[in-house]
């Protein structure tokens, strides 16, 4: 893989490490704010809502922009972003700062995408998606844990000031690395785009991956305390535990990557129906604490596992038209079904059977999810022969 794609790697790192690092934080925020674990879940909400709007409004301005000024603007956002987090006075204010970070996240891994399928031959472009999104991986396996250690010791906003930092490093490396390149983030008309975009085969992949990762977040946004008050885990024992939810991520995302260069189709269908059964056996098994750890890396390879296909279903929908904006708008989409799967947790959890039956419940979205990529594979398929 070209050096420049390990750069993009990077980007992701530290993007990865502010996305994901509040959930080992969740409780030492809420008592620091005085808010319920629900609504300090709601600080992951509005951060994946903030990838949301920013997603396609940041790729539309940015468009006639070179590749490699959007990327390091992103992550002067990014650095910004999480400093104002770390120095946030109320609950509100944080809100506002996860929101700004955010909105640097889906523009940098939708046009991040393009450019990095473009660095290899067409054989192996899942892969490099991969290759990238590997970034998100090791941040996971890496960066949260010990952001929650972090958290745990100096409190939550010295990981924010650890995280600012980790962005101007990121920063350096793709302003060395990536190559000076004129060509604009997306050369094309972003109304002529957004009408390929607009395609039922497009709406309904992008339906796909809302679906698929809401029954991700349904569980992660609250994998602390089903640890700590389903399994019996001490606190201390979380980030430990998060390292196996890391390694996890890192075998799923690959292998995701290569089963889709393969076959992408079956790879949809496939990762999607393995995360379901994960989520319906942890509904018994965080009862042991061995069942628990084993099923919160079995959750992790899952996740992730689905990632290089989604993108990569979306974009081959697309072919070529508006993919810059094909791929911002998936990545919202992902953060979509974050913010869904945060509040629909957060609502089992308040409103309904409890903490306890929050994995069966999400289950119920990747089952979604399985009907909804059907029907968007068939409709592509006709579309396709009406065309030919």
């Amino acid at each position: 893989m070209p050096l420049a794609l390990y750069a993009l790697t990077a980007g992701a790192f530290g993007i990865g490490v502010t996305e994901f690092v509040i959930m080992g934080l969740l409780l030492e925020v809420g008592a620091d704010f005085g808010v319920t674990i629900a609504a300090a879940g709601l600080l992951i909400s509005g951060y994946a809502l903030g990838v949301v709007v920013g997603a396609p409004t940041l790729t539309v301005l940015t468009a006639r922009w070179p590749r490699k000024s959007v990327l390091i603007v992103l992550m002067a956002i990014f650095v910004a972003g999480n400093a104002a987090c770390a120095i946030a006075p109320s609950y509100a204010l944080l809100m506002a700062a996860r929101v700004l970070t955010a909105f640097a996240h889906g523009t940098f891994f939708g046009v991040g995408s393009v450019v990095a399928t473009g660095l290899v031959p067409p054989d192996r472009k899942a892969s490099a998606i991969a290759v990238m999104f590997t970034g998100l991986t090791v941040a996971t396996v890496l960066g949260v844990p010990l952001g929650t250690l972090i958290g745990q010791h100096l409190g939550w906003r010295a990981t924010f000031w650890a995280v600012a930092s980790v962005g101007l490093i990121a920063l350096a490396i793709i302003a060395v690395l990536v190559p000076k390149d004129d060509q604009p983030a997306d050369a094309g008309d972003w109304r002529a785009d957004l009408d390929a975009i607009l395609r039922l085969p497009v709406l309904l992949g992008l339906a796909t991956t809302v679906l698929g990762y809401a029954g991700v977040f349904a569980v992660f946004t609250y994998i602390a305390p089903m640890l700590t008050r389903i399994s019996g885990f001490p606190e201390a024992a979380v980030s430990p535990i998060l390292l196996v939810f890391g390694g996890g991520l890192v075998a799923g995302n690959l292998l995701g990557g290569r089963l889709a260069d393969r076959r992408l189709v079956p790879t949809v269908f496939a990762t999607l129906i393995a995360l379901a059964l994960v989520l319906v056996l942890m509904t018994p098994g965080l009862h042991s604490p061995i069942t628990a750890v084993v099923l919160v890396g079995l959750l992790g390879a899952a996740a992730f596992a689905t990632v290089a296909p989604l993108q990569m279903l979306v974009l081959s929908q697309t072919e070529g038209a508006g993919q810059s904006l094909a791929s911002s708008f998936n990545i919202a989409a992902f953060n979509l079904g974050n913010a869904i799967g945060a509040w629909a947790g957060g609502l089992v959890i308040d409103h309904g059977p409890g903490l306890a039956a929050v994995p069966l419940s999400a289950a119920l979205f990747p089952l979604a999810a399985i009907v909804v990529a059907g029907l968007a594979v068939n409709e592509d398929r006709a579309v396709k022969r009406v065309a030919c």
